[in-house]
């Protein structure tokens, strides 16, 4: 005779009241790991400045120390998230009835939300100066690319009025204006000096902007060169000539320190999201071992009790 189920006799699965993740644990591996962050980062404040000197040539280059940082970065994620990890796997409750598959799956996410955790810590404290370091490369080379000489012409501009060059122009246009005999130094200058200062000036703005010095622009500089020093137009043109070269050398220096301030921001940015992924993964295996060491050290109390 064949049986039959009834409603009482189907058990509805077991569900257990509370849940899988313990905040308790996440949230002292995370402040753990976040600590230990910051310790490791005073650190290597400490031995980067030992890095930099004022004494020229004694200092290391942009480069070297962009990539110093970012592996220091690296070995304080994998220092910090494998204490924060191990720390929330051992602390946690045991869970009872449950698969091995599944304890090992809570365990490393528990290590992974302790680390995220205790990287929005970090970013909070920190987020200011760790953005200011990343986005030094790119500002350098956004300002020389968006043509910084546009926005000297503008101050050009706006002091014209005044006379006088502006910051950027005033050395070469002085060389310009370098009397060829030391004594008329001592004679006060003549109101046409702060014109031709003047136009001195807007020239080698304009000319910086276009990337070239145009034909007639280097003739009627020569001109006022020779007018207002007293210098044959030979002369004259030569100082023009060598004037102009050092404008090109300045050039060509901020637009290479601005390239090397650029890759070294690239490098930087590229190893630091590196060394979060490496963190991450370091604090999920460092919970799921010390979930695992819980467990067979409880196991091991009960056995020897029994």
């Amino acid at each position: 005779m064949a049986s039959t189920l009834t409603a009482t006799d189907v058990r509805a699965p077991v569900e257990s009241s509370t849940s899988a993740v313990n905040w308790g644990p996440i949230v002292a591996g995370a402040f753990a790991a976040a600590t230990l962050t910051f310790i490791l980062m005073l650190l290597g404040s400490g031995l980067g400045l030992t890095m930099v000197s004022p004494w020229s040539g004694e200092s290391a280059s942009v480069t070297t120390f962009a990539v110093s940082t970012a592996i220091w970065l690296v070995i304080v994620q994998w220092l910090s998230s494998g204490l924060g990890g191990y720390i929330t796997g051992r602390l946690r409750t045991r869970w009872v009835g449950i698969h091995t598959d599944e304890t090992f799956f809570r365990d490393t996410a528990h290590g992974f939300m302790a680390w995220a955790l205790a990287t929005m810590l970090v970013v909070f404290v920190l987020g200011s100066a760790l953005s200011s370091a990343i986005g030094t490369g790119v500002q350098a080379a956004s300002t020389v690319a968006s043509g910084a000489a546009m926005g000297a012409s503008a101050g050009a501009t706006a002091n014209a009025g005044e006379g006088g060059g502006t910051d950027a122009t005033s050395y070469f246009v002085d060389a310009l204006f370098r009397p060829s005999d030391p004594a008329r130094l001592a004679a006060p200058g003549a109101e046409g000096d702060a014109a031709a200062a003047a136009q001195a000036s807007r020239i080698l703005v304009a000319s910086a902007a276009a990337g070239e010095v145009s034909a007639d622009d280097k003739t009627y500089l020569g001109q006022l060169v020779a007018a207002r020093t007293g210098l044959s137009q030979a002369d004259a043109t030569a100082r023009v000539d060598a004037v102009l070269a050092q404008v090109e050398q300045a050039k060509v220096a901020a637009q290479e320190a601005a390239d090397t301030a650029r890759k070294a921001g690239a490098t930087f940015a590229l190893l630091g999201a590196l060394s979060l992924i490496l963190g991450a993964f370091i604090a999920s295996a460092a919970a799921a071992l010390g979930g695992r060491q819980r467990d067979y050290e409880e196991t091991l109390y009960v056995t020897d009790r029994h």
